[in-house]
């Protein structure tokens, strides 16, 4: 998930605002030397505690008043949105399962109050079960059919998943309850994948103009929907810029970090991207993208960057997760050369997601693998969508003069 579905999280307060990290880096074992433990009190990792940062202060202190009083829904729901912004700047869904004990007084509820269900939405979609979180927003614009966040998630839960219809249908609903930019933003996510990036990115930027006064939170989500639309139109110095602002705004993005290291990289830049992305490992996706920057750099650092990567996903394996396919696949494609293995990590992520990124994977997998039917699927769906990206349709165009052979 994405920056999208951040700003749908929180609003626009300070829950959605990158702040320091609350732990220290997660240890990298290699998956051989992974086991069972038989003891229940065995301590399995220890994590360093930032006791004088603000948020680690006021999680701690909400943890300590849900042991004494599990049911205050106010405090539950403000602790697992904390966790579920860790869980994003870390990359790691097991501060999802932090989210979710914050929750576990209705977790199993159909009925859940409101911010429950949007928050439990929240937790499934990053795991993935897009299903289950539809189930609950359904749910929850059913009881409270003024809920923004529940709305707002929808749509971007069946973007994702290449529902554009019904993705416009919630974003409608936003028209007349929230300000004209959220609004906007939230079409604009879906026309930028079908079709309609210069149209729409020139619309959100009127938007933007005659936006007035807004938050950092409002002008970085807006900025970074911006960066994507021109990626799309092939407008990559207008992406570059709009990247870098919004890192400008919020520089703990780690979705737009992501992005423009991406966009250096595909413009031959890997000294630059890797300037972006340097130092902040601990988050899986920007370790993706320093080792494959330190690759092209042929950087003596890139094999032990390498190394910690395929612990992390033997590690996420064994817990079984699923969320880093996309990653993954990357990972097997560019850094072990080994498109085989990319590919069928790619078609699983195929049928659980759909933006750009898995259509790119795919069928950069299907290329290197020689076997362009393995991303058949994708090349049918580029053509219903009219999804624009010069990268993506250059492999595409590619891959069908490999078939017509």
């Amino acid at each position: 998930m994405d920056r999208r579905s951040q700003y749908t999280l929180g609003g626009l307060g300070a829950a959605v605002a990158a702040c320091a990290l609350l732990f220290g880096s997660r240890p990298h074992a290699a998956a051989s030397s992974a086991r069972i433990p038989v003891d229940p009190l065995e301590v399995l990792e220890s994590l360093p505690f930032a006791a004088n940062d603000a948020r680690s202060r006021e999680i701690s202190e909400l943890r300590r008043a849900l042991t004494a009083a599990p049911n205050d829904l106010p405090r539950a729901v403000r602790l697992a949105r904390l966790d579920i912004v860790l869980a994003r700047e870390r990359s790691d869904p097991r501060y999802l399962g932090h989210a979710q004990a914050a929750l576990a007084p209705w977790w199993n509820e159909a009925a859940a109050p409101v911010e429950v269900l949007v928050l439990r939405a929240t937790i499934r979609q990053s795991l993935h079960d897009f299903d289950a979180a539809l189930v609950d927003l359904d749910r929850a614009v059913r009881v409270a059919p003024d809920q923004v966040q529940a709305w707002l998630t929808r749509a971007v839960v069946l973007t994702v998943r290449g529902r554009y219809v019904e993705a416009r249908e919630s974003c409608a609903h936003l028209t007349s309850m929230t300000s004209p930019l959220v609004a906007s933003v939230c079409r604009t996510q879906i026309d930028c994948v079908t079709g309609r990036a210069e149209i729409a990115s020139a619309g959100l930027r009127d938007v933007l103009t005659r936006a007035g006064k807004i938050s950092p939170d409002e002008e970085a989500w807006a900025r970074s929907q911006l960066g994507e639309c021109a990626t799309r139109a092939g407008q990559l110095d207008e992406a570059e810029r709009e990247y870098q602002r919004t890192l400008e705004l919020d520089a703990d993005d780690a979705y737009v970090r992501a992005a423009l290291a991406d966009l250096l990289l595909d413009r031959a830049r890997p000294k630059e991207a890797l300037a972006i992305v340097r130092g902040r490992e601990v988050n899986d996706t920007l370790l993706l993208r320093i080792a494959l920057a330190e690759k092209r750099l042929a950087a003596p650092e890139a094999k032990s960057h390498v190394d910690a990567l395929a612990a992390r996903f033997d590690a996420s394996r064994l817990r079984g997760d699923v969320v880093h396919r996309r990653e993954e696949a990357r990972f097997w494609l560019e850094l072990e050369e080994n498109p085989t293995r990319a590919l069928a990590l790619a078609q699983a992520n195929w049928e659980v997601q759909r933006e750009p990124a898995d259509v790119r994977i795919l069928i950069d997998a299907a290329h290197g693998a020689r076997q362009p039917n393995g991303a058949a699927a994708a090349l049918a769906w580029l053509d219903e969508t009219k999804l624009q990206d010069p990268f993506i349709a250059k492999t595409a165009a590619a891959l069908r003069g490999m078939s017509a052979k």
